[in-house]
């Protein structure tokens, strides 16, 4: 099945993201959200993702033209006929997720695969909420989604070999690096990172270093770009916690407790960057 428009519901920070990964390697977009101001602000940081690769010289103002040209912007769920995939790239809810694709389900062709780019929801449990769980997959990016090579295609219970292979010469032609999941709470990437940044609050709380030494640590001893605890700042604390709250209920391994320092932190309101104090003070 050969992919030459996608359609992307969410026009958000992961939403434009994929939409000028799309566009920018010649694939179609129509990006659908609630109100017209959405989809335009949504557009608004294509267009300046965009200006910054002309002014690295990555890409040519031409090419810019192009891959804005190749946008289509809709309040309307009915645009996503159009599309031979649509990826779902709403809030991080549930509820949210499932009244979309039950939606969205009922107006694409029957062959149309649909992707959440969820990271944290069961891809089979959200497959079994529409009448093609064969075509329903996971495609969960990583932000900021131009720069970031990185897709994990999640493949649920009831996906077919045909829709995971579809989606994984999709990711390939959008210049990423794919892997395949299984799913599970987390699937790889948080599943490994969010305790490892929950273990970093532990050494903190035993007091066995400063934040700035444990994040030192990490970045000098094992190559990573940016500490664990100022990665926690920049995610959200309350992200983190809510992410280990879930494995510990999912998985029923203590080993997924987090932190109290952590819980007591969220419970402060110092989430991180977003509120201006976190770990550190911004």
């Amino acid at each position: 099945m050969s992919i030459t428009t996608v359609g992307i519901i969410g026009a958000g920070t992961m939403g434009n993201g994929i939409a000028q990964a799309c566009a920018v390697s010649g694939i179609n977009v129509v990006m659908v959200d609630i109100s017209d101001a959405a989809v335009q602000k949504g557009l608004a940081t294509v267009s300046g993702s965009l200006d910054r690769l002309i002014k690295k010289e990555k890409i040519t103002q031409a090419d810019k033209d192009a891959a804005l040209a190749r946008i289509k912007t809709s309040t309307s769920y009915d645009d996503l006929k159009a599309a031979q995939l649509v990826i779902e790239a709403a809030t991080e809810n549930y509820e949210l997720k499932l009244k979309i694709l039950k939606q969205v389900d009922g107006i694409v062709a029957p062959d149309v695969i649909i992707a959440s780019n969820t990271s944290s929801i069961s891809i089979t449990k959200l497959a079994a909420a529409t009448s093609r769980a064969d075509k329903f997959i996971g495609m969960h990016f990583f932000n900021p989604v131009p720069m970031m090579a990185l897709v994990e295609i999640i493949r649920g219970l009831q996906t077919s070999d045909a829709t995971h292979d579809a989606v994984k010469a999709m990711a390939l032609a959008l210049g990423k690096s794919p892997i395949t999941v299984k799913n599970a709470p987390g699937f790889v990437v948080n599943r490994i990172l969010v305790p490892m940044i929950n273990e970093a609050f532990f050494v903190l709380a035993e007091g066995l270093a400063t934040p700035e030494d444990i994040d030192a640590g990490m970045k000098l001893g094992c190559n990573q770009p940016i500490g664990p605890l100022a990665l926690a700042d920049m995610v959200g604390l309350d992200v983190c916690l809510a992410v280990m709250d879930v494995y510990l209920a999912e998985f029923g391994d203590s080993k997924y407790r987090a932190c109290p320092l952590l819980r007591e932190m969220v419970a402060a309101g110092r989430l991180g960057r977003k509120t201006g104090s976190g770990v550190y003070q911004y």
